[in-house]
């Protein structure tokens, strides 16, 4: 299950998108460090591929992909060093997949701070960043000593000065030029700026037709470095909490689209690369979610790590063309079922069946 962190200062419209995507009623309230213990909830990403795979193989269970929130108090100005509650926060998503940035974009007397995007992301940077720089610190002489007895980790401390000297500049280390292969190496340490980002410009409801106006200096400053969207997080969070009916007929009346959960998940599975694949039959149809690139026995160990262990071969179908044929037994009988090995490269919409042994 992918689990994206929220980060934002106080008011900034973390807990009520928390709402939005989860659709459940964290406090959310116009003063600051209204949350001081995480909101961590679950949504199930809906897919309209699955739901006509259950319905053809006449499921009795239907198993959607699901992902994690995990929604933190507000940052202010100097966390790093104690002010308001710290940064004790962060330790809440250090393992999260992904960072996700709520940048208020909205002015209200009734709400305290600064209503600049760019303002709040600045900070938030330079917290997280200074969060990580004390992690390095703390890590970085330990692994040099280490590495006078195992040359075998000299890339991974050549790794963490190149990262120190971007982070005690200020700059996260997503938008520094490390490589792929030395972010890699620097995994294990959970840096909050080592992680892909998600923001969310969060507009007043009067604002909503120039949404793409108020989130372009934001593209423009992440320059490619991540994912921008935005939304009205309040009106998001109150369509949120109707009856799929109503939740509909408010959305197309308001213009939202989709709603706030499939735009975020659109956003996020770009971001981080992820593909789903399906399995199906009477007993269950499920969705499972996978990385790009990975070969058919990585997808058969999201299932069970078994799978991956025995992995023989996968029998695979497209899900469009599995539809089209009506059922798996006929898409067999006509010898449409592709018999695949271990170097298969899984491609988003397949539907496996794994054959293993262990």
């Amino acid at each position: 299950m992918e689990r994206f962190g929220f980060v934002g200062l106080p008011n900034a419209g973390k807990s009520s998108l928390y709402n939005a995507l989860s659709g459940a009623s964290a406090l959310a309230a116009p003063y600051a460090f209204a949350t001081k213990d995480p909101n961590v909830g679950v949504a199930k990403v809906p897919d309209e591929r699955l739901d006509r795979l259950a319905a053809m193989s006449n499921s009795k269970n239907v198993v959607p992909a699901s992902v994690q929130f995990v929604d933190i108090g507000g940052l202010v100005e100097g966390a790093s060093t104690g002010e308001g509650l710290g940064n004790k926060f962060l330790a809440n998503i250090r393992e999260a997949d992904a960072i996700v940035f709520v940048l208020r974009a909205f002015a209200d007397d009734d709400v305290p701070g600064p209503a600049d995007p760019l303002e709040h992301l600045r900070i938030v940077e330079t917290e997280i960043a200074l969060a990580d720089l004390e992690t390095v610190e703390n890590q970085i002489d330990k692994r040099r000593k280490a590495a006078k007895q195992d040359r075998g980790i000299a890339d991974e401390v050549a790794a963490l000065e190149a990262a120190y000297v971007f982070i005690a500049e200020g700059t996260p280390i997503y938008r520094s030029d490390l490589d792929d292969t030395q972010r890699e190496l620097l995994r294990n340490y959970f840096l909050l700026t080592n992680k892909p980002v998600l923001a969310i410009v969060n507009v007043a409801e009067d604002d909503l037709e120039r949404v793409d106006e108020l989130t372009a200096p934001v593209v423009a400053e992440f320059g490619g470095h991540g994912e921008v969207i935005g939304m009205c997080v309040q009106l998001e969070a109150e369509a949120a909490q109707l009856a799929p009916e109503e939740r509909a007929e408010m959305l197309e009346g308001l213009g939202l689209g989709e709603g706030a959960l499939p735009r975020f998940l659109h956003s996020a599975y770009r971001l981080l690369g992820l593909r789903t694949f399906f399995t199906t039959g009477e007993k269950e149809s499920r969705a499972w979610t996978f990385r790009a690139g990975w070969r058919a026995p990585q997808a058969a160990g999201v299932i069970h790590t078994d799978f991956e262990r025995g992995f023989i071969r996968a029998e695979v179908i497209h899900w469009d063309e599995l539809l089209e044929i009506g059922s798996w037994s006929k898409a067999r009988e006509v010898g449409k079922l592709r018999v695949e090995g271990k170097d298969y490269e899984v491609a988003d919409g397949d539907v496996l069946e794994i054959r293993f042994n262990v």
